[in-house]
C-alpha cells in the first residue's frame, strides 16, 4: 500500500506546520546538516565520476548523488530545495506567508554553513589530490563553468532541478518504509544531475570547493580550461542567485502550488478530485 497524491499533499500540511513550529535554533542546526548531507554526496559523485571520467563518468555520479536526499530525508535534517513545499500549507493557510519565508531563510543560511564547511575540509584534507590530481582540476573546472554561465540558463536549470528535486521528496512520501523512499527518490534526482541542472544548495559545495582548490597553485595548473573568472562574487550573483529564484519558482510553483491547487484547493475539493 502507498500514500496516493491526494493524501501526500493533505500528509503535508502537518509536516509543513512542524517545520515552521521548530525553534529558530533546531531549524539551523538541522539546516547545517542538510548542507553537509549534499556537500557530502555531491564530493562522492565528483569522485565516483573521476574513476571513469566522460559521459560514462557523468552517468555514475549522477547514480551517487542521490545519497545526499537520502539522508536528508531519513536521517532527518532540513533543506531548502525540498521546503519549497511549504508553499502547500501557506496556500491552504496553515501557516502564514511570513512563516515559511522565516523557514526558508534560516534553512538557506544552514544550508550554506554546512556546504561551505564540508567543501573547505575537502580542501583542507586534501581529499582533492585524489586521482593523482584529477579531482582537483574537475572541481575548479566544475565551479568555473557554473560560475561562467549566463543568468537566464542558470535560472531555467533551477526550475527544471528543483521541479525533480521536490518530485522525489514528493514521491518519498508515497512510501511508507524507507526502502520505498529510497527506491522512488533515486531516479528524478540522477535525471536531475546527469542532465545538468542546477541546484542551489549543491553549488554552496561545488563553487566554494572550487574556489578553496583554486587556492592551491597546484591544483590550479591541473585545470585544462580557464578559470580566470571563478571568483566569490561571480559564484554568488551569476550562479547562486539565478539559481536559487529558479529552485523556488520549480519546487514551490510546478509542484507545491499545482499540487494544492488539484488536491486541496476546495473549488477542486468539492468537485471530488
Amino acid at each position: 500500500m502507498i500514500n496516493l497524491p491526494g493524501e501526500i499533499a493533505k500528509n503535508y500540511i502537518s509536516i509543513g506546520k512542524k517545520k515552521t513550529a521548530m525553534s529558530l535554533d533546531r531549524v539551523f542546526v538541522l539546516a547545517v546538516m542538510a548542507g553537509m548531507f549534499i556537500a557530502l554526496a555531491g564530493c562522492g559523485a565528483l569522485a565516483a565520476s573521476c574513476t571513469i571520467g566522460g559521459s560514462a563518468g557523468k552517468l555514475v555520479g549522477a547514480c551517487v548523488f542521490p545519497a545526499g536526499l537520502t539522508l536528508v530525508l531519513l536521517a532527518g535534517s532540513e533543506l531548502f530545495t525540498g521546503n519549497c513545499l511549504l508553499i502547500i500549507p501557506a496556500l491552504e493557510k496553515e501557516i502564514t506567508g511570513a512563516a515559511m519565508v522565516k523557514n526558508w531563510v534560516i534553512v538557506y543560511l544552514g544550508n550554506f554553513v554546512g556546504s561551505v564547511l564540508v567543501a573547505w575540509m575537502a580542501a583542507a584534507s586534501h581529499q582533492l589530490s585524489l586521482y593523482h590530481g584529477q579531482l582537483a582540476a574537475m572541481v575548479i573546472e566544475t565551479a568555473a563553468a557554473k560560475a561562467s554561465m549566463p543568468f537566464l540558463d542558470a535560472f531555467l536549470k533551477g526550475i527544471l532541478c528543483n521541479l525533480l528535486v521536490c518530485l522525489a521528496v514528493w514521491t518519498s512520501f508515497s512510501a511508507k518504509d524507507a526502502a520505498g523512499k529510497v527506491i522512488v527518490l533515486f531516479y528524478p534526482i540522477v535525471v536531475f544531475v546527469v542532465c545538468g541542472f542546477e541546484h542551489s544548495v549543491a553549488n554552496m559545495f561545488y563553487c566554494p570547493a572550487g574556489l578553496f582548490a583554486m587556492a592551491d597553485p597546484a591544483y590550479k595548473a591541473l585545470a585544462a580550461l580557464d578559470v580566470s573568472g571563478l571568483t566569490w562574487g561571480s559564484f554568488l550573483i551569476r550562479n547562486l542567485l539565478p539559481v536559487t529564484l529558479g529552485n523556488m519558482a520549480g519546487g514551490a510553483g510546478f509542484v507545491g502550488a499545482v499540487y494544492w491547487y488539484v488536491y486541496l484547493k476546495k473549488s477542486n475539493r468539492s468537485e471530488g478530485v
